[in-house]
């Protein structure tokens, strides 16, 4: 007996991520990296982080921390982003949060609850490829959505071909890939036009608060909170994480919802890994309450600073043609190459090179966009992107190959 022939059909459709192939690659000497989305371990927390530690480990506090915790989440980690969601304008209680491993299993989880085998899910083109990675799974159909809400609806019902359009994801601020953000009005079209459509809102927000210039605008769920008077009436499911602002290995974030949203969620939280790791809750609740709103504009003091070196660079070495996004915070840069080239080849040509970034392709459902890339530069301090923007932007001088073409 072969196992593979057991498979159930939608093993066909669970692609490998080209950004954790290529992570692989990058422990090699001198590589400079701009592909994955990786914040820069020399800002972590880690003082704080070995305190908490200590702390969660000392005397009776271990017994709770080494122990099995509610499905839910921890008290004191829910109250805590309960009270960030506030200052956020979501008017959120800890009965609205779920503590999820990673916003990564957030997003396996709303697909496992919404989707069934031919529903439609509308994203952008490009979108997140571990949100298509999450999604994949439960066999949906993709719709295009423009995020900034100009795409009429009737449109994406012709493109579902009748299929109902369960989900609209989307990554208001600083979205990965491109950069970009959605203004306010932008976002009040993507609620009406989901309403219309009758489609839950997924607002990944892994990025929010990473804002490095420019006003700050509120969350999608904190505007159809403001809408409705409750979030028991909202359709948006907030997405949070700490893996951005604090430290990604101890996988912690967050679903805010409706309180009958949450309900469900848990129960797959229940059958899939009963709960989020019990002492990296502990510790990552202390730490926030601690030191995050001072930790945050230390990350963005530096980030901004290498997105400027970044943006710089871009401008005195990318030869003519070549166009890229100017983001207000975040960690990437979405840069679009003459039509004739293709980014993949592109990479393999850089790498000889010992620079690394993510081929545009694998951000689009239907493996369009080749002659797109994503660059990060959370990673990379400000003299590494000066020589790697430079040696990318010498390959692309030389024009695509022979190779690229074919």
């Amino acid at each position: 007996m072969i196992l593979t022939d057991l498979y159930a059909p939608r093993a066909e459709r669970m692609k490998a991520s080209e950004i954790r192939e290529l992570l692989k690659l990058l422990d090699k000497p001198g590589m400079i990296s701009f592909a994955g989305g990786i914040p820069d371990p020399a800002l972590f927390p880690a003082r704080e982080f070995r305190h908490a530690t200590r702390r969660a480990l000392d005397g009776d506090a271990a017994q709770s921390s080494l122990q099995y915790a509610a499905s839910e989440g921890l008290p004191a980690l829910r109250g805590w982003i309960a009270e960030h969601m506030r200052s956020l304008g979501v008017p959120a209680a800890a009965e609205n949060i779920l503590i999820t491993s990673g916003s990564q299993q957030a997003l396996d989880y709303i697909g496992k609850l919404f989707i069934g085998a031919g529903d439609a899910v509308a994203l952008g083109f490009p979108t997140y490829l571990g949100a298509l990675g999450a999604f994949n799974a439960y066999e949906p159909r993709y719709v295009r959505l423009d995020p900034a809400g100009n795409r009429p609806a009737e449109r994406m019902r012709e493109e579902a071909k009748g299929a109902a359009i369960k989900l609209a994801y989307v990554t208001p601020d600083f979205a990965n890939p491109t950069g970009e953000t959605l203004s306010k009005a932008a976002r009040l079209a993507l609620l009406a036009q989901a309403a219309e459509v009758g489609a839950a809102i997924i607002e990944d927000a892994a990025y929010q608060a990473l804002r490095f210039e420019g006003e700050n605008i509120p969350p999608i769920l904190a505007l159809e909170a403001a809408q409705s008077g409750t979030l028991e009436t909202c359709r948006t499911l907030y997405c949070g994480s700490f893996s951005k602002t604090l430290a990604p290995g101890l996988r912690i974030g967050w679903v805010c919802a409706a309180k009958s949203v949450i309900d469900k969620l848990v129960l797959l939280k229940q059958a899939g890994d009963l709960h989020a790791a019990t002492l990296n809750q502990a510790i990552v609740a202390e730490v926030a309450d601690a030191v995050f709103d001072t930790h945050v504009p230390r990350l963005r003091a530096a980030y901004g600073a290498r997105l400027n070196a970044m943006l710089g660079a871009l401008e005195r070495y990318m030869p003519e043609g070549v166009r890229w996004t100017t983001p207000e915070g975040g960690m990437f840069v979405w840069l679009t190459l003459p039509g004739e080239f293709d980014a993949t080849g592109l990479l393999g040509r850089a790498l000889e090179h010992d620079v690394a970034f993510v081929p545009g392709a694998a951000f689009f459902p239907d493996g369009s966009g080749r002659n797109t890339l994503r660059l990060n530069f959370s990673k990379p301090d400000e003299e590494m992107i000066e020589v790697g923007i430079r040696r990318l932007a010498g390959l692309v001088g030389e024009g695509p190959r022979q190779s690229q073409q074919s």
